[in-house]
């Protein structure tokens, strides 16, 4: 068994490595551009390495087994690591008012973005990614949807990150505008900020230019959708898993529960029970960023240019319009629970 484990594991290496260089390469150029997304520029660096830069068969054969674990298992261990960032007693301390508001947010802005996009006629594994990026928590939701349906087009994972990270990024400078605008006070702005903006990191650059009582509450509140994703993921298998049984179809079905989400909870419950050292959270938060771009660089890795001009404006209609109605569902939220 070893002698074959050897092989398998040297042949991943090449892939995995480049994806590290690239996830570190990423993080390099966000420290020079503040605000910018690591996950974007890490799926836009495997993008224009798949399609500007040209390599014999024989080294792009060498380098797919590494990216395909990247792809796949990389990320699932980056999710995992996610759940370090959730306490508990955060979260119920937004009382039961929020609590609903957030369970609303991430429920009528799937649905409505799956109704959205089949109206729109986008395929049901795109506009599913896309619904869950939106309402959940942008890339890392698009991924671990992704590692529950096992989409067979890679491409529409990268469509699907590129947009939520997109969107959520314009979200920054817009929705402390518009909350001073419709004179909301630092609490409430910052509520409805972790309730609308995508990315993490995204929804702190806002809650920084809303002040610091925003800042704290933004940052709970994007929290409390991370922990949807648990839930959701677990309905998103339980339906696929009928789906396959109706089709009576032969393939490998996945568990009720992915192995991976019952790790992120795992973690969620052992950083609530306050015996992990805030070091370690914060190095955890590093590694999970770090897992979660050289994911992104791989998936890029495998789409071409063209992929962007073949899916049309169609996609970008329902980020628009999944973009409105998460920030809709949260303001009416936040104004009712405040």
């Amino acid at each position: 068994m070893a002698s074959t484990t050897l092989p398998r594991t040297r042949s991943i290496v090449p892939g995995l490595a480049l994806a590290g260089v690239a996830a570190a390469a990423s993080f390099a150029l966000t420290t020079v551009v503040h605000g910018l997304s690591a996950l974007l520029v890490a799926i836009v660096l495997g993008i224009a390495f798949r399609n500007l830069v040209r390599l014999p068969e024989r080294v792009e054969a060498a380098l797919a087994p590494g990216l395909a674990v990247a792809s796949r298992r990389v990320l699932r261990i980056g999710i995992v690591l996610l759940g370090l960032q959730l306490v508990l007693g955060d979260i119920l301390r937004l009382g039961p008012g929020m609590i609903l508001v957030v369970v609303a947010i991430v429920i009528v802005g799937i649905l409505s973005s799956l109704l959205l996009g089949r109206v729109l006629g986008i395929s049901p594994t795109q506009r599913l990614l896309i619904a869950c990026g939106f309402s959940i928590c942008g890339a890392a939701a698009v991924a671990a949807v992704d590692g529950v349906i096992e989409t067979e087009d890679d491409e529409e994972v990268v469509v699907a990150v590129a947009l939520v990270v997109l969107f959520g990024t314009l979200m920054i400078p817009v929705l402390p505008l518009a909350a001073s605008v419709l004179g909301l006070g630092q609490l409430q702005a910052g509520l409805w900020a972790g309730g609308s903006i995508h990315e993490v990191a995204q929804v702190v650059a806002a809650g920084s230019a809303i002040g610091g009582a925003g800042l704290a509450a933004a940052v709970v509140v994007k929290l409390a959708r991370v922990l949807m994703l648990a839930p959701v993921l677990a309905v998103i298998s339980v339906s696929r898993r009928r789906a396959l049984k109706r089709l009576d179809a032969g393939g490998k079905r996945p568990p009720i529960v992915p192995l991976f989400v019952v790790g992120f909870i795992a973690m969620v419950l052992l950083r609530s029970t306050g015996i992990v050292p805030a070091s370690v959270v914060s190095v955890a938060s590093g590694v999970e960023t770090a897992l979660l771009a050289a994911a992104m660089f791989a998936l890029g890795a495998g789409v071409r240019i063209a992929t962007f001009r073949r899916v049309g404006v169609k996609p970008f209609v329902l980020a628009v319009g999944s973009t409105a109605v998460v920030a809709s569902v949260a303001l009416v939220g936040v104004l009712l629970a405040g």
